[in-house]
């Protein structure tokens, strides 16, 4: 069976200006919106400011989304308004999933079903898929958690974006559960060493180094599809000199209303 992610934002939270004016009708690979992804058209990952406007854009019906899953509470990636909206006006409740203490701020949104995703255990969330949670190197305060979902038929796709390098944990558990199909990481720190933020966030040269031990280990091999997302555009490059950077990692930089099948 063939799935599908469509990058729906990929900033980090240096939005641009030109969000409120020449692009407020269309996607720009460099005025980014904030970070979120659609999987298989009707799980959504994260649900942030721009949600509606990008949901807008790429001409997708809030009512086709059942499920949403947050990778962590900071304001670009949930916002109680947009999550209102999606969960506005349903016969059933819009299901819910997050780190379990997350639980008492998602509750306060009227029209959700809220389930917790304990770490290290998979959560069914849809027919033939399951989602586990696992520890990321983010804001303990947000609730962060990295998401590896998992089909039936064997495909893996492992989002890991807020978070710096991988928790030991995390990585001793992608390694037992074998390669990847599909790897999104976090990216907001352009081509550049000695940025503050390695603690909690990816540079360029973080995901060479990731890259290369996660091929050591076989959590990736060469058909694995990666792209990096969360990008903070004050950071890097142009996208098109950022695709060419990371096209030489095969690796490649996601952009909003970008499709990939895998």
């Amino acid at each position: 069976m063939e799935h599908s992610l469509l990058f729906l934002g990929t900033a980090a939270y240096d939005f641009s200006p030109k969000l409120e004016g020449e692009c407020r009708d269309r996607f720009d690979n460099d005025a980014r919106r904030a970070s979120c992804a659609l999987l298989d058209g009707h799980i959504l990952i994260d649900c942030g400011p721009h949600l509606l406007d990008s949901l807008r854009i790429a001409r997708i019906s809030a009512s086709a989304i059942d499920t949403v899953l947050f990778t962590h509470l900071h304001c670009d990636h949930f916002q109680k308004s947009s999550l209102s909206a999606l969960a506005e006006g349903r016969e059933h409740p819009l299901a819910v999933y997050a780190h379990t203490d997350a639980g008492n701020t998602l509750l306060e949104v009227p029209g959700i079903a809220f389930s917790p995703l304990p770490f290290e255990t998979p959560v069914g969330i849809a027919a033939g898929m399951t989602v586990t949670a696992l520890p990321a190197n983010h804001d303990s305060g947000s609730f962060p958690e990295h998401l590896l979902f998992e089909s039936r038929d064997g495909k893996r796709f492992y989002y890991a974006t807020d978070g710096g390098w991988i928790l030991n944990s995390a990585y001793a558990h992608l390694r037992e559960r074998g390669t990847l199909s599909l790897l999104v990481m976090d990216g907001t720190v352009g081509d550049y060493e000695g940025d503050y933020r390695a603690g909690e966030h990816n540079s360029i040269p973080m995901v060479r180094l990731l890259l290369k031990s996660f091929e050591t280990v076989k959590i990736i091999d060469t058909e694995t599809k990666v792209y990096i997302t969360h990008i903070a555009p004050t950071l890097h490059a142009p996208h098109e000199q950022t695709e060419k950077i990371m096209s030489a990692i095969g690796a490649h930089t996601a952009a909003a209303g970008l499709l990939v099948k895998y």
